[in-house]
């Protein structure tokens, strides 16, 4: 599958949500969209399930406008934490419903995922837990086995064993029958392993799209005694800093030199990644 963006905004009234947004999606990967509060990560979203249409703009779908096209919608599953409380179906009769709008739904896999989530098939959905009904969107999304799958926070309704069912289950399936994922999520250090590629939105605009790995090599981690790690990282970006007695752990931006990893291992000091969590908050951070 190939998604692009050309130049989309979306504006609510006056508000401008999205700004010339110009993206380029493609092939099977679990992409991370990530931004604050208030970035336009769901409102971009919306757009890509075709829930409304841009205000400025293209978005096609192998090369088709996607919006309408019925072609291509039975392809695209975008999953969001909404309000139950209207809804008297129950779990067993939402999935029920996916299976017949979903062409590629696996009813068994459905089956086994309900037993991994112990969901509760006859409750209405109205009356289940935050965190099965979760649970119940998770499962919709895997199961549909749509082209485009789409998660927005689905998963904050769980609890942390829950989450790392659905984490495990996701590469699992990713790897069985491979597809576009995009994830968007605040639970930046605990899903970063998840990803191939990172989206990241800002004031409604595109900050960075890149490869997870090259854009964590964007900075390194420099730990030791603080009164070799201090005069180390003198003049350089710090992201964060962190103290245990005596031993120091900076973070900095900007990628070492082979002159530079020489000489920190030779003055004792160990040289590690930065973290995506670290990288994201110096790239969102407002400006002075």
């Amino acid at each position: 599958m190939r998604v692009e963006f050309n130049g989309v905004s979306l504006r609510y009234n006056t508000f401008e949500a999205l700004k010339q947004i110009t993206l380029r999606l493609e092939g099977e990967k679990i992409y991370g969209l990530l931004g604050r509060n208030g970035a336009g990560k769901t409102s971009l979203l919306t757009l890509l399930a075709a829930y409304r249409e841009p205000t400025e703009g293209t978005i096609t779908v192998n090369g088709q406008i996607h919006f309408e096209n019925e072609k291509i919608m039975p392809d695209i599953a975008f999953l969001y934490e909404r309000d139950y409380k209207e809804e008297s179906e129950t779990a067993k009769e939402v999935l029920e419903m996916a299976e017949r709008y979903r062409p590629a739904y696996d009813r068994e896999y459905a089956e086994y995922l309900v037993r991994r989530f112990k969901l509760p098939l006859e409750k209405p959905v109205k009356k289940l837990s935050k965190g099965m009904q979760s649970a119940m969107n998770v499962t919709l999304g895997l199961a549909s086995r749509t082209a485009i799958t789409i998660f927005d926070e689905v998963y904050l309704g769980m609890d942390a064993p829950t989450r790392e069912i659905f984490y495990r289950e996701l590469l699992e399936d990713q790897t069985r029958h491979p597809r576009m994922f995009i994830l968007s999520t605040h639970l930046v250090s605990e899903m970063d392993h998840l990803f191939d590629e990172v989206i990241i939105l800002d004031k409604g605009k595109v900050v960075v799209q890149e490869a997870y790995d090259r854009l964590v090599s964007r900075g390194v981690t420099v730990t030791g005694d603080e009164r070799i790690v201090d005069p180390f990282v003198e003049g350089k970006k710090i992201l964060n800093e962190q103290r245990l007695g005596k031993t120091k752990s900076v973070t900095l931006y900007g990628a070492f030199t082979e002159e530079e990893m020489a000489r920190a291992r030779s003055e004792g000091l160990d040289v590690g990644p930065v973290s995506l969590q670290d990288l994201f908050i110096f790239l969102t951070g407002e400006e002075d």
